[in-house]
């Protein structure tokens, strides 16, 4: 069976983005058609300034609305990155397989790096290094695909040049994973700033969408979306961005095709209303599920408690084998 494998970082309240781009996909394909491992990547929240108390609390967050965005622990290993140390093990060789050159290309790092020596902060090493840790955690588990979004398609074309790079060094110990994309709503963009892909660490709130708000909260963020100059409703990416990703939106939300839908609108406020009630009919059930789970921490840490075990179990020997064939004597 094609395994699969994905994380995702606590490093805020995971938004509408977050489900429509990635962990609805999860749910209802991946975990069905795969031997899929889904992990919460607590080690990458690390890689800027933090709050330790916070990491935690969003950790078992993030755990939480995995499950109640209808992953199922029968069917899938969902777990934690620091509870499984082949990460960790496995990162440390990949450095040494990776140049330098290739680190500092990486986009998010020379993005993130400008912006923590704009606020006055000092750039970790981490930062530079932690695509080396995401390969890790994709080639541990021999991953066929990794499901991501578009702004992580080159962390994937690493741990693809990786990959083969060991393993013709050191021989075939690496499966060469690809990367796939779902169809719609890939990157679900800021509602006030659809330039921006709505993130979980902005630091103004008003244009994103959490998968906790309440309905109330949905609808004011949605009617208040910034749309564009004119009034005819069409889709247009370049020239009217705020419709597009409201289009986007609705038809990740309601199943149709933004092109489709854009000509049965007249006006901005019908789209906009639309748009947040689909919002809300998808959001519901995942809020009452987490409140569920939430109300039940002891199952979700017997769920987390054994997914790591599963996850140990799969990634221990590949990690082995990758230690003997750089060169590393095997502990007696």
């Amino acid at each position: 069976m094609t395994r699969t494998f994905s994380g995702i970082k606590p490093t805020g309240h995971l938004t509408l983005g977050n489900y429509l781009g990635a962990m609805r996909r999860w749910a209802e394909v991946d975990q069905h058609r795969t031997d899929a491992l889904f992990c919460v990547v607590d080690l990458h929240a690390l890689t800027v300034e933090h709050d330790p108390a916070r990491v935690r609390r969003l950790t078992r967050q993030a755990a939480t609305l995995m499950l109640a965005a209808g992953l199922d622990p029968e069917l899938c290993t969902v777990f934690v990155q620091s509870h499984v140390d082949e990460h960790a093990r496995l990162s440390y060789l990949l450095e040494c397989t990776a140049t330098d050159g290739e680190l500092r290309r990486m986009i998010q790092y020379k993005e993130k790096g400008a912006r923590a020596q704009a606020e006055g902060q000092s750039v970790r090493l981490s930062l530079l290094t932690y695509p080396v840790l995401m390969a890790a955690d994709i080639l541990a588990y021999s991953a066929d695909e990794v499901p991501v979004g578009d702004d992580q398609r080159q962390h994937v074309e690493l741990t693809r040049d990786l990959a083969v790079r060991f393993n013709q060094r050191y021989g075939h110990t690496f499966t060469v994973p690809k990367a796939t994309h779902p169809p719609v709503a890939a990157r679900v963009m800021d509602l006030q700033d659809p330039g921006s892909k709505m993130g979980k660490s902005h630091a103004s709130t008003a244009g994103i969408v959490y998968l906790l708000d309440d309905a109330d909260l949905v609808r004011k963020k949605v009617m208040r979306a910034v749309t564009d100059s004119g009034t005819d409703v069409v889709l247009d990416r370049e020239e009217r961005p705020g419709v597009a990703n409201l289009l986007d939106v609705l038809a990740a939300c309601s199943g149709g095709d933004p092109a489709g839908l854009a000509a049965t609108y007249t006006s901005y406020g019908a789209l906009k209303k639309d748009t947040a009630e689909a919002v809300v009919e998808v959001l519901e059930p995942i809020r009452k599920r987490h409140a569920e789970f939430a109300a039940d921490q002891a199952y979700v840490d017997e769920v987390l408690k054994r997914g790591a075990l599963r996850a140990r179990e799969m990634a221990r020997p590949l990690v082995d084998r990758a230690y003997r064939a750089i060169g590393l004597l095997p502990p007696a």
